[in-house]
């Protein structure tokens, strides 16, 4: 008689697993839902810091700011250990950029009970915390975006160095120049460095006017010093797009999803991964 094939069983997933694909990942609706609530409670808590430093509006709601704020930082707190238990490797995600950040962000209230005063201000840390927008709406190609401008600015790093050193070496002389022609005239070119300062802010286009060349020589090469200016500035803007549109053309669009590495805890991973591109781990 033959043996009846029993069927697999498959293993349920433990409470854990359910969590961990809410608050850690994006692509479920549940866990949608969940950064966008964490989203919004970060904005207000940003938006209460805020309006508490302006004194009028301290002075009349006080008690509504501080009760405010203790209910954002128990939310966060109950954020912070439920990501700490649900993370499969705990360490990994408290030393990781996001985990120091979350830690960060609730520190500052209970500090204010040990020594209040300046602590209060490093709330405004939690403001980082937005950076989670990238995986709530689907917008982690802008990563691969930001990945290509980072490969662009590195790659073109040695033009970009002599282009510096080109201002740095008109700034120089610019500021030596004015200072020889107009020291003594009260025009604010007093020393070697304030000149340059006001070189710098000049060729940038800034212009200040907290000092100003009141000789003929002085003016003429203050009008060099603008029209250099106006003429720097298109040069790095072309070396970079050049460099843009090199590795636009060199590399193969790929989607990134929102998964996170249950080992490193790393993100960018493209959409048709299995395996963590950082570590090797088994996404």
């Amino acid at each position: 008689m033959a043996e009846s094939k029993k069927t697999p069983v498959l293993k349920s997933r433990g409470w854990r697993d359910r969590w961990y694909e809410i608050i850690f990942e994006a692509d479920t609706r549940a866990g949608k839902v969940f950064d966008v609530i964490l989203l919004i409670a970060i904005l207000l808590s940003v938006l209460v810091i805020m309006l508490e430093s302006v004194k009028s509006i301290d002075e009349e709601y006080n008690d509504l700011f501080h009760y405010a704020e203790w209910f954002f930082t128990i939310l966060f707190t109950i954020e912070y250990v439920s990501r700490i238990i649900c993370a499969p490797r705990p360490l990994q995600y408290i030393f990781s950029f996001y985990g120091v950040v979350d830690l960060l962000s609730i520190l500052p209230t209970y500090l204010m009970n040990i020594a209040p005063g300046e602590t209060q201000r490093l709330g405004v840390i939690r403001a980082l915390r937005l950076l989670r927008a990238f995986r709530i709406f689907k917008l982690a190609h802008m990563l691969s975006e930001a990945s290509e401008l980072r490969r662009a600015i590195w790659a073109s790093r040695s033009k970009v160095a002599v282009f510096l050193a080109t201002v740095l070496i008109a700034v120089v002389i610019e500021g030596a120049a004015l200072h020889l022609i107009e020291d003594g005239k009260e025009s604010g070119f007093d020393s070697i460095p304030e000149s340059m300062y006001w070189a710098i802010v000049t060729m940038t286009t800034v212009g200040y006017g907290d000092s100003a060349p009141v000789t003929p020589l002085g003016k003429f090469l203050a009008s060099l010093i603008m029209i250099l200016g106006y003429s720097l500035i298109i040069v790095p803007t072309g070396i970079l797009s050049a460099e843009l549109a090199h590795g636009e053309r060199a590399r193969d669009r790929t989607r990134i999803s929102t998964q996170v590495c249950p080992e490193c805890m790393r993100e960018g991973h493209d959409s048709n991964a299995t395996f963590c591109k950082f570590c090797g781990a088994r996404l």
